[in-house]
């Protein structure tokens, strides 16, 4: 059991009430006895007994919350990818060993159980998973908190290769239920979109806007319970279902047409139907505006009721409510709480937005300018007619004092502007979050600094103070705790428990970095994970890999800028030096893969097909003697890089500098032992700064020198033709060699090389291919490796998102802890 603040539980903890627990919830919540169960009913029955002690805790969370009269933080994401809950579970109800004896008296054992699990896959990717960590560090902090989201019926998508091309299928996460979320129907609450706003007197003779028409949508909330870990501390997740007001016709369904009796329950289900609809379309990006202001619009009078239950003056709002927009898609809740406060409630608007901008706190995630979120004024027109009414307003004030400060300067009134003239005019949504927030954060130190200096430097100059750096961390409890048990294990042997709440205690690792009994100890902990992740492989793709080579790992969303295929470069580098000398003295490589490209961007899904296409060739290849290994594993997801990450022992992090915000998989890793190879990009600076330069393979060009480049003209058909290996390697990539069966599907990815190359590939090649040749000589140095990943391990305690939310609570939101 964790240590624990002053709580009695009703519930029995020991080995055998536990086993009566399991068995009761077998019998009676799912009708089974111990003959006829399956494996996943024991799965549910066992986090039943978990849930059960985990409300129990979460019942006294909110009447503590409720009784002090809290400030709560308010987390708003479009995303949550928590993947699967057992194992946390447990750890955070302080039961893990007990369940585990438990199951193992009963023929059972945890390992088994958890596989039953279906990722709650309600993220695309380091977005959702951050949000995911935050929930975990603030209830670990006892900090009173609501995460707040879609109760999406279908994830990102479920990822499978055909020929080496991704194919989405649905990702049915809900199919068969889930034991952790309370439905609770009595919280429902009703939004309007479309309709049409009309000018009319009120009730004491003035002349005001009223929204009308248009359609209601009913948000039903499903809870999430978020338990803390060593506190009794429970906050929850909830997240917003869209149903029909009336779910059938009546009348419709009397005069013959039941397609008409439940067109309008269909058509609202839609907006909580799926993550992140393709906005290619005009009506995928209807559905996307709508998606957002949906569940900001429920959140914000769920937040309202809670409010008014303890308090009565709305001045008080903002020192009782703290909302955190994760990136600009929950930017919308800054103009729906100006109208709630302006058009519902009367007040004037000076004393509205003066609150308004009292109560939000914005996070940027991103320095790619096309990445920035803008809807088009007639879509908004169609279907928040009164909002944008208000963003114009919010607009006019917020030039009035640009003019104030800057007299006549057209050019900041445009750049500072929300909105952005052109053929079609756009509403900037990170424009409207940095004028609406109190607070704006980059979420690494050379992010928050380019933030100011290239991003929004007007912005920084109008509104000083404004921006912040917090930088991103990572959840020691599932990236170390519940998905690396052997090292984790080891680490408590060594230098004793407590590193689960304080990571900076791993420091303690250093003093055995050069102790050759513990960097066999910990080298051996690392083969393990490999053969492990090796028999995954072979079970899933049907590909052996030696567990002795190097695991060199690139797990992340698949995108340009990321550049997976600097790394395809590199591989096929390597190969063809293999080829031409056979007796090339090389450490053996196996080259991992995991992600998703986003279904409507036809390059990143044109890097996947050669990745699969060059990895089926090299695999296949007898001649290079199993020295290479190419394994590109489907379907990413969280459960799957609790796999990959304690057995990598290569961490790319190759992204073009100044293009990554942050990056938390660099830090999942190198806390579980890999060494990183990454450009001075995101978190990779900081991470240098932790683990030492002696301890990280850095290469390619600085934020200056991509600046500088860019700004004199790349061309890289220049380096294209000085370099005659890396000419060779994309003009391979190029031909047919690699897709005799499909001429010219590579073509694309060549031609992008050669006359575009955006994130300047082939600028930054010749130094990551020498950067690989230290990795090589390292790895081969075995002593000298083992106290590289010992280093890293010991040195990331920076990098928990404990330390980034106790920044975000006493720097942005002040909230004060409240134990349970």
């Amino acid at each position: 059991m964790s240590e624990s603040a002053q709580f009695t539980s009703a519930i029995d903890h020991s080995v055998p009430g536990l086993k009566k627990l399991i068995k009761n919830h077998l019998k009676f919540s799912l009708a089974r006895d111990t003959q006829t169960a399956s494996r996943r009913d024991w799965w549910l029955a066992t986090s039943k007994a978990a849930q059960s002690l985990i409300i129990e805790r979460m019942i006294a969370t909110q009447t503590a919350h409720h009784r002090t009269n809290a400030k709560r933080v308010y987390y708003f994401s479009l995303e949550f990818l928590m993947g699967r809950l057992f194992s946390n579970s447990l750890y955070s109800a302080g039961i893990f060993d007990e369940i585990e004896l438990a199951l193992q008296e009963m023929g059972l054992d945890t390992e088994t159980l958890r596989k039953e699990e279906y990722d709650m896959a309600l993220g695309n990717g380091g977005l959702g998973r951050l949000a995911a960590c935050f929930l975990d560090s603030l209830a670990t902090l006892d900090l009173p908190a609501v995460g707040y989201g879609i109760h999406y019926q279908y994830g990102l998508f479920k990822q499978e290769f055909r020929n080496g091309h991704q194919v989405e299928l649905p990702d049915a996460w809900l199919t068969y239920g889930t034991p952790w979320e309370i439905v609770r129907p009595e919280h429902s609450t009703e939004v309007q979109v479309f309709g049409q706003v009309e000018n009319v007197f009120d009730d004491r003779g003035n002349y005001v806007p009223r929204w009308t028409g248009g359609k209601k949508i009913l948000g039903v909330p499903y809870d999430i319970p978020i338990p803390g870990f060593g506190t009794n501390t429970v906050n929850f997740l909830r997240l917003w279902e869209s149903r029909a007001p009336e779910e059938f016709d009546f009348e419709a369904f009397n005069r013959g047409g039941y397609g008409e009796a439940v067109r309008e329950k269909n058509v609202s289900e839609t907006i909580s139907k799926v993550l992140y609809p393709n906005d290619k379309t005009e009506s995928g990006k209807e559905l996307r505006l709508v998606q957002q202001y949906f569940f900001v619009a429920c959140s914000l009078r769920d937040i309202f009721r809670r409010f008014r239950k303890d308090n009565e003056a709305w001045e008080d709002f903002p020192e009782k409510v703290a909302i955190q927009l994760n990136d600009t898609h929950p930017a919308i809740a800054i103009v729906e709480l100006l109208r709630l406060f302006h058009d519902e409630y009367g007040m004037a608007w000076e004393k509205a937005w003066s609150i308004v901008t009292k109560t939000f706190a914005y996070t940027n995630h991103t320095l790619l300018p096309e990445a920035l979120e803008k809807w088009s004024v007639p879509l908004f027109q169609k279907v928040l007619p009164r909002h944008l009414q208000l963003i114009f307003e919010i607009n006019k004030r917020h030039l009035e004092q640009v003019e104030a400060k800057w007299p006549g300067d057209v050019h900041r009134k445009r750049v500072l502007s929300i909105i952005e003239e052109g053929h079609v005019q756009m509403v900037r949504m990170a424009h409207l979050s940095v004028v609406g927030s109190f607070s704006v954060n980059g979420v690494a130190a050379l992010h928050t600094q380019l933030l100011k200096a290239e991003l929004f430097p007007e912005f920084d100059e109008m509104f000083p103070g404004k921006f912040n750096n917090k930088t991103n961390g990572i959840t020691p409890r599932r990236w170390l705790l519940a998905c690396n048990p052997r090292l984790s294990t080891l680490i408590s042997k060594k230098i004793g428990t407590g590193w689960e709440r304080d990571l900076d205690k791993l420091r303690g690792l250093e003093q055995y970095a050069n102790d050759p009994d513990f960097q066999s100890e910990f080298m051996a902990v690392k083969h393990a994970n490999k053969v492990d992740l090796a028999r995954i492989i072979k079970t899933q793709i049907g590909i052996s890999v030696n567990p002795a080579a190097l695991f060199d790992v690139q797990i992340k969303r698949l995108h340009e800028y990321k550049r997976q295929h600097l790394n395809l470069l590199h591989i096929l580098a390597l190969y063809r030096r293999l080829l031409q000398n056979p007796d090339l003295d090389i450490a053996p490589r196996v080259f991992i893969f995991s992600a998703k490209a986003a279904p409507g961007y036809d390059l990143a899904k044109c890097i996947i097909k050669a990745i699969n296409s060059v990895g089926t060739h090299i695999n296949a290849d007898k001649r290079i003697n199993d020295r290479l290994k190419v394994v590109f594993l489907p379907n990413y997801r969280v459960s799957l890089a609790q796999r990959i990450v304690p057995a990598a022992d290569l961490s790319e992090q190759i992204s073009t500098a100044g293009k990554e915000a942050s990056g938390t998989g660099n830090m999942k890793l190198a806390l579980n032992g890999a060494l990183t190879i990454g450009t001075l990009d995101g978190a990779n600076v900081e991470i240098r700064e932790e683990v030492g330069e002696e301890n990280i393979f850095i290469c390619g060009m600085t934020v200056e020198e991509v600046t500088a480049l860019v700004k004199k003209g790349y061309r890289p058909h220049d380096f294209y033709m000085a370099n005659e290996e890396l000419r060779a390697v994309v003009d391979w990539i190029g031909s047919n060699y690699f897709t005799p069966d499909e001429p010219g599907c590579l073509r694309m990815l060549c031609d992008n090389l050669i006359y575009n190359d955006p994130f300047l590939v082939l600028a930054d090649f010749q130094s990551y291919s020498d950067s690989h040749k230290l990795v090589d000589a390292a790895f081969k140095d075995k002593p000298r490796w083992a106290k590289m990943a010992i280093m890293n391990t010991a040195r990331m305690g920076k990098f928990s998102s404990d330390r980034t939310i106790g920044q975000y609570a006493s720097e942005i939101w002040k909230l004060d802890p409240v134990k349970v």
